[in-house]
């Protein structure tokens, strides 16, 4: 679908972003944009945003000229130096901020606000005490609008539990759950509506390595189980290159895309897969992608990439 031009304010903070919306004319979509009958490949598409935060001690640029591509189905991590703006693009894809040049567009409409399709999982668990783990699931259904009928609701409910491993603790409070546990009931929270994105901001990263590893393969069996296109925040590499079949490496704030790296989809994956040489080959590359994002190695002109592993594509965004 063309791509629509947007107007920045007066004093645009990113200039570079902010003449590219203006001045481009409107970009039919690629072969890459669209399937055979009419299916988006690219389901989220963000498209030389920036977005500069006002503070106290004045403008704070954090986004400037980000081009991030989601398939329909797919599962992007995105990676980048601590501060340089992920949590911030995943309030953008979620409609809870607007960007101040370039646009974000979720099944090919442009984001305006708040989307009820898209389901949130962070860090902190964040469950209400005060209601048993089986309503804390259901909280969202009763805000967000479903075409679940109320007597399926429940059902739903306990079958996401069992899914996840915790069929039985259904009627239990969340202080009586270990971590990993109210991270699992979390996760299902934020799919009980059947959103059509799955926004994950660190679910896992205040979690001890065991648990966090556990936690991975649940991810793997429940998206077998609840089809939904993913995006992932996370500092941990391994984590990206195993739950992901793409991973955005962001620059040093303001960010860009810096490079991307396809994931090769060898079937289902466990842990092993994780100390294969070609993850320790993509794991080297991600390494390398950060040090430069940090400042403490050079970018390097895009012919100097190494070469990806057997069946993954890089791309450096320079």
């Amino acid at each position: 679908m063309p791509r629509t031009r947007r107007s920045t304010s007066p004093t645009p903070t990113c200039p570079r972003a902010a003449s590219r919306c203006n001045d481009d004319p409107p970009r039919a979509d690629s072969a890459r944009g669209q399937r055979p009958g009419g299916r988006l490949e690219n389901l989220i598409d963000i498209r030389g945003v920036c977005h500069t935060f006002r503070t106290r001690t004045g403008p704070l640029p954090v986004l400037d000229g980000l081009e991030v591509a989601v398939d329909e189905g797919g599962f992007t991590a995105v990676v980048g130096p601590s501060g340089c703006g992920k949590s911030t693009l995943t309030r953008l894809i979620a409609g809870l901020l607007i960007p101040d040049a370039g646009e974000v567009r979720v099944h090919g409409e442009r984001v305006t606000g708040p989307r009820a399709n898209v389901g949130m999982a962070f860090q902190n668990p964040v469950l209400l005490e005060w209601r048993t783990i089986l309503r804390n699931v259901l909280l969202p259904l009763e805000i967000v609008p479903t075409k679940l009928p109320k007597r399926d609701q429940e059902a739903r409910a306990r079958r996401l539990l069992s899914l996840v491993g915790l069929e039985g603790f259904e009627d239990k409070r969340p202080s009586e759950l270990s971590g990993g546990m109210r991270q699992r009931a979390s996760l299902c929270r934020a799919l009980i509506h059947q959103p059509e994105v799955l926004i994950l901001d660190e679910p896992f990263g205040a979690l001890d390595a065991f648990t966090r590893e556990d936690l991975w393969q649940t991810m793997h069996e429940v998206k077998r189980n609840e089809p939904f296109t993913g995006v992932l925040i996370t500092h941990d590499l391994r984590e990206a290159i195993f739950l992901a079949d793409r991973v955005v490496v962001l620059s040093g704030r303001p960010a860009r895309t810096q490079y991307v790296l396809d994931v090769p989809d060898t079937g289902p994956r466990d842990l092993d897969h994780l100390y294969t040489p070609e993850a320790t080959e993509m794991l080297n590359i991600l390494r390398h992608q950060i040090e430069i994002a940090q400042g403490r190695a050079a970018e390097e002109p895009a012919t100097a990439h190494p070469a990806p592993p057997p069946g993954a594509a890089a791309r450096g965004m320079h």
